[in-house]
């Protein structure tokens, strides 16, 4: 298995044993303790919550398009949602909410869920495995990437990781994912960028404290590396079990329900003081081809009780985050691989579509619904397909540029692309360039690029000793160039990178010495 593959599926993963079950005892109670917490916390910067409905929602029936009814009607009479049960949204009579989804209504109606209509992607694959990863990514339908949208915005913000991490500069997992493998929207150049909430029992057989001698061959190289990643890990589960000890919940979560259980740790993670950015939870079930709608009450049915489910979790979590203090700096983002067909199947259900709604949830939310109801033909057939209104990619784009404040000439280095800006925050604003210096100077410089960005060629410049080996990666994670590979004595080492013949775009510059490795972006301009 290659060393990238290695650690995007074993190396993220981390048993919590013994304080993740219940999840809900509650270690501090006093509210003027936990308004401390909030305090210092707000030091910590911005998180991003992404709540991935993972099979594919069916947009049509989660926002109703009220002013299409009657052409909707048409489409899919045997699992669409009476008219007169359809929630209404405070300011909107052209759309209204799944009945079951009144925490959200409720969200809505205070301003702080923004509504996106119909974003996709053009080109729509329809399978779930490549949509799933063309959205973890930002790719293009005709395009593989390796890397994850999520980890190239880590991998610029924390340039120095993982050498020297965890540090006191961040000491926390840059991205953490409550269950499963980590996913693919969080491997970096090179590296996966984060940690998962997992409990596989080879993980710990492989972290023990087992140091027996590497042979000086490239698997020897490769077998250090993962002992270093696995020793950064374990140091990540001791400040995650911390943070999640030293925080608590103040706001009330519902029982059985699997995405409100993932949510309430998000907000304790926070409430405790971690500095981590981005979170991934995940809730499954929205592959919806059969017995979508109860026969007789299409209100009722499998994805009825998914909504239900979604919009309670993310209500609480909104409710909570704003009892312990943090509702100003906690943003959420809901999204799918794809919706489904306008016109429903003969089974009760739908079948693999386009375009869908995502909602931004959260006190900076810039409250409302973002573009029209998606236009139902008259006569539709089963192959028609909600249009796409909105690139999933300007969501990002927007988000790292008004959530996270990268500037917009840093955006194309992790998107690869220009991508149209949307309105989705209230009050924009950005932190503190005192923060991100804090994010940039994290960790040990290995690694550095003169003259970046560069025509022609640049120098890359390093310090150690040592076997050094400094290979060119494209943004595909393709090898394109190995321009070091053997011994360095003690000191400040120069190798040149002719790109002449390479074309403009963005490129990784990946060393590695022993147990160090290190990733900076370059790029090549006209």
């Amino acid at each position: 298995m290659k060393r990238r593959s290695f650690l995007k599926y074993s190396a993220a993963g981390l048993a919590l044993p013994h304080f993740v079950p219940g999840y809900g005892s509650n270690l501090l109670g006093a509210a003027s303790w936990v308004k401390l917490l909030a305090n210092s916390a707000n030091d910590h910067g911005r998180v991003l919550v992404l709540v991935r409905l993972d099979g594919g929602n069916d947009g049509l029936n989660t926002v109703v398009p009220l002013d299409q009814y009657g052409n909707l009607a048409n489409a899919r009479p045997q699992i669409l949602i009476p008219e007169q049960n359809v929630l209404a949204l405070d300011g909107y009579d052209n759309v209204g909410l799944h009945p079951v989804m009144w925490g959200i209504r409720d969200l809505f109606n205070e301003g702080k869920i923004k509504v996106v209509q119909s974003v996709g992607y053009p080109n729509q694959d329809f399978s779930h495995f490549r949509s799933s990863d063309i959205w973890m990514t930002g790719a293009d339908a005709d395009e593989v990437l390796s890397t994850g949208w999520a980890g190239r915005y880590l991998q610029y913000e924390y340039a120095n990781y993982p050498a020297d991490y965890p540090n006191e500069g961040m000491p926390d997992p840059l991205s953490l994912q409550i269950g499963g493998n980590l996913a693919l929207a969080f491997q970096g150049p090179l590296t996966s960028m984060g940690m998962s909430i997992f409990n596989p029992e080879q993980f710990y057989q492989l972290v023990g404290n087992y140091e027996g001698p590497a042979p000086d061959t490239p698997a020897g190289g490769l077998l250090i590396h993962v002992r270093t990643i696995m020793r950064q890990t374990n140091l990540y589960g001791d400040v995650v079990k911390d943070a999640y000890e030293l925080g608590t919940n103040m706001g009330a979560y519902p029982n059985q329900n699997y995405l409100a259980d993932q949510l309430k740790i998000v907000a304790r993670l926070i409430s405790g003081g971690l500095k981590t950015p981005i979170y991934l939870v995940t809730m499954g079930g929205f592959d919806t081809h059969d017995n979508q709608a109860v026969p007789d009450n299409p209100a009722k049915g499998e994805h009825a009780a998914l909504l239900g489910q979604m919009s309670e979790a993310i209500s609480a979590f909104v409710r909570d985050i704003e009892l312990l203090g943090h509702a100003d700096r906690v943003l959420g983002m809901t999204f799918s691989e794809f919706g489904r067909r306008i016109v429903a199947n003969n089974s009760f259900g739908t079948d693999h579509g386009a375009a869908a709604p995502m909602f931004i949830f959260g006190q900076p939310a810039d409250g409302g619904v973002l573009g029209d109801s998606p236009v139902i033909p008259p006569n539709a057939d089963s192959g028609d397909n909600v249009p796409m209104q909105y690139d999933f990619r300007s969501v990002y784009g927007t988000l790292l540029r008004d959530w996270f404040c990268v500037p917009e000439e840093d955006l194309e280095s992790i998107l690869f692309e220009n991508y149209q800006f949307l309105p989705l925050l209230s009050n924009p604003g950005c932190l503190p360039t005192d923060i991100r210096d804090r994010n940039q100077q994290a960790g040990l410089s290995l690694l550095d690029a003169w003259p970046n960005p560069f025509t022609g060629r640049t120098t890359i410049r390093f310090e150690g000793q040592g076997r050094v080996l400094i290979q060119v990666f494209n943004g595909a994670g393709q090898l394109l160039v190995t321009l070091a590979n053997r011994q360095y004595p003690e000191g400040v080492h120069l190798v040149d990178w002719d790109a002449e013949g390479f074309p403009v775009g963005n490129y990784y510059v990946r060393l590695q010495q022993g147990a160090f490795q290190q990733v900076k972006s370059v790029v090549k301009v006209r």
